[in-house]
């Protein structure tokens, strides 16, 4: 295959409708909009979800609940990913960033009891399970809730 050969694959490139342009292209006159009505008029048809004055699906469903404007996100870590840092480091928000852990830090960090903690490590988060709490504790390390 040479330079010069290289061509769309057939249907790729769909050449558009003009529109208005003359009885012998089958689009002239009222340019596929038929005769009056709202359709044919500049700005008609009908908004989203309108079913021509039926009730719209929108109206006849059941609403329910709320949602809280102040609702926090937490992001979440197992202590089995502490693992990864040294010997009584200390593990902050921003070290759990730069290390590639957490992505976003959305509201902030909660340290969830998920696995095993080997390493007596001081770890700084805004929450933390009780579960997770024990087991830092217990591995000879400290918590600290920012």
């Amino acid at each position: 295959m040479k330079l010069h050969e290289l061509h769309p694959a057939e249907g790729s490139r769909k050449v558009r409708k003009r529109k208005g342009r003359g009885i012998g292209t089958g689009n002239g006159k009222t340019a596929g909009k038929g005769h009056k009505g709202q359709n044919a008029r500049s700005g008609g048809g009908v908004r989203p979800g309108f079913e021509g004055g039926q009730n719209p699906l929108f109206r006849r469903l059941p609403k329910r609940g709320f949602t809280n404007i102040n609702r926090k996100d937490y992001a979440v870590v197992n202590l089995s990913t502490l693992n990864q840092f040294d010997d009584g480091a200390e593990v902050t928000p921003e070290t759990l960033v730069a290390n590639g852990v957490v992505k976003n830090q959305k509201s902030g960090i909660k340290i969830l009891g998920e696995g095993q903690i080997e390493k007596k490590l001081t770890v700084k988060a805004h929450k933390f399970s009780a579960s997770a709490q024990e087991a830092i504790k217990a591995a000879g390390g400290q918590t600290e809730v920012i």
